[in-house]
């Protein structure tokens, strides 16, 4: 094996060079092939697409053949910059200025992904030393987007070649204000609907001709907006409903409209599954009326790995090395662990996540290299070495 030299610093700034706005791969995922090979993962590019969506490039790299398999779970793909002229930098060029690393993916999540890659190195001495099992890396290039070609796609493909991952840890920025504070074991479901309530259209100086559906929607979105769905529970906070658009569409003052249309959100915990809530909300809105319409998508179903072996070896390991008892916690909103639960036991840390999708992202140089040692003291819990 040739010797070679990874630094965290340096790999993250060249994955942040990379514009790799959802779908686009813009070299990310070469950068990252390239820097694993020097120590012997083997690496397999996968690209998926279905109709209608665009066509995704995943990694998945392996370094060893035997069980068990460590996995980490990550992204390279990055949200859209926004306002490029808002930026104090270039998204794209890496800058670091006073010991910050700046640009779009610095916290979500090219920085986490840097220091894994790192961690694997020291913890194999760059492949010369395999651990008494395995290491890989999941990487999609759709997390940011509709998750339809990445992450989800890559576990059948493991599937279909009988390959086992037994546990895995995914980088997403888990942490309020410092590294160590927080490992997610958890995260609530997310279930969408659009409600349209039907009226007849009409003049406004004769109503008695038409039927409005705005006092109507006034009554449904009341109801729902009512409802305790739950008090929470040990793992969970309570379930909570938003809602995020109400529109009728009615250019015309003197215009009585033939409907109105809401959208709202709820994240929910394991008290409820994508079933049982639908049918909660239906009834609902039947104790109001019956002239609606309900569309319902589920995003995911709540998910909860239970404190264990899992949380004990990774809270463990950031305690030794940050000094921090991190909480075990289930708040934000979803990441690529809810595709990961039907497959083996997942958890989540990463950077901070405070400047994550804002202008000027950035992340600390000292932490970014903090977090490696932690991912390189979980490797070494998890293979006892």
């Amino acid at each position: 094996m040739p010797e070679s030299h990874i630094d965290t610093v340096e790999l993250a700034r060249e994955l942040i060079r990379c514009p790799s706005v959802t779908p686009e791969d813009a070299g990310a995922l070469t950068a990252l092939e390239r820097a694993l090979s020097q120590f012997g993962f083997r690496c397999h590019r996968l690209r998926f697409e279905e109709d209608g969506t665009p066509p995704v490039d995943n990694l998945y790299a392996r370094l060893g053949d035997s069980g068990p398999n460590f996995c980490f779970a990550g992204h390279t793909d990055v949200v859209p910059v926004g306002d490029r002229d808002a930026w104090s930098v270039d998204p794209f060029a890496a800058d670091i200025r006073d010991g910050r690393l700046y640009g779009r993916g610095a916290s979500d999540m090219k920085g986490a992904v840097a220091a894994f890659v790192t961690a694997a190195a020291r913890v194999t001495d760059n492949g010369r030393n395999l651990p008494n099992g395995s290491i890989s890396l999941l990487i999609t290039g759709d997390e940011e987007g509709p998750a339809i070609n990445g992450t989800v796609k890559v576990l059948d493909w493991l599937k279909q070649r009988d390959e086992t991952i037994d546990v895995c840890l995914v980088g997403e920025p888990t942490n309020p204000h410092e590294v160590g504070e927080m490992i997610k074991i958890g995260r609530r479901g997310s279930l969408t609907g659009t409600l349209t309530v039907r009226g007849q259209q009409g003049h406004v100086a004769y109503p008695h001709l038409a039927d409005n559906p705005i006092p109507h929607m006034v009554r449904y979105l009341e109801a729902l907006t009512a409802l305790e769905l739950d008090q929470g529970n040990g793992h969970f906070q309570a379930s909570n409903l938003e809602v995020t658009t109400v529109d009728v569409g009615n250019p015309a003052t003197n215009v009585i409209p033939a409907q109105a249309r809401a959208v709202f959100n709820i994240r929910f915990n394991t008290e409820w599954s994508g079933t049982t809530l639908s049918e909660r909300l239906r009834q609902t809105l039947d104790g109001v009326g019956n002239q609606y319409d309900l569309d319902i998508t589920v995003g995911s179903e709540p998910f909860l790995t239970p404190p264990g072996p899992f949380s004990d070896l990774l809270a463990g390991a950031v305690e030794r090395v940050t000094g921090r008892k991190p909480d075990l916690s289930t708040t934000g909103g979803t990441s690529d662990a809810r595709f990961i639960k039907d497959h083996c036991p997942v958890a989540e840390f990463g950077m901070i996540g405070q400047t994550m999708h804002k202008v000027d992202e950035h992340v600390s140089v000292a932490e970014l290299e903090l977090l490696s040692r932690i991912y390189e003291t979980i490797l070494n819990g998890y293979f006892d070495r």
